[in-house]
């Protein structure tokens, strides 16, 4: 296991996705946030959807996720968000440390 982790969400407007990663990025809980326009398919509430997204991928060490989650948690704007953790099996040791690097606190 590499200790690393990817935490997937996704968010209504750019400009929110935009400020989830800034938060996870400023407080060193996210190494690297990717952010791509989705379309997603789902059911709420008993009805089919569909709504444009934006969807964010925050690179992290796994060590980070709670915190991280809980950062994601209380800035989202969607009464239950997307909240997916992913473990990375194995990582580029340089890729590995960078992570590591950016993530140091304090």
């Amino acid at each position: 296991m590499s200790g690393l982790a990817i935490l997937v969400t996704t968010i209504d407007t750019d400009e929110a996705a935009r400020m989830l990663a800034r938060a996870a990025l400023e407080a060193k809980l996210a190494a690297c946030v990717q952010i791509a326009p989705v379309v997603s398919h789902y059911v709420w509430k008993g009805e089919l959807c569909e709504a444009r997204e934006f969807q964010l991928q925050m690179k992290h060490l796994a060590a980070d996720y709670a915190a991280l989650a809980a950062l994601v948690r209380r800035l989202h704007s969607y009464e239950t968000p997307e909240i997916l953790r992913i473990d990375v099996a194995d990582a580029d040791p340089a890729y590995a440390a960078w992570i590591a690097a950016a993530a140091q606190r304090g």
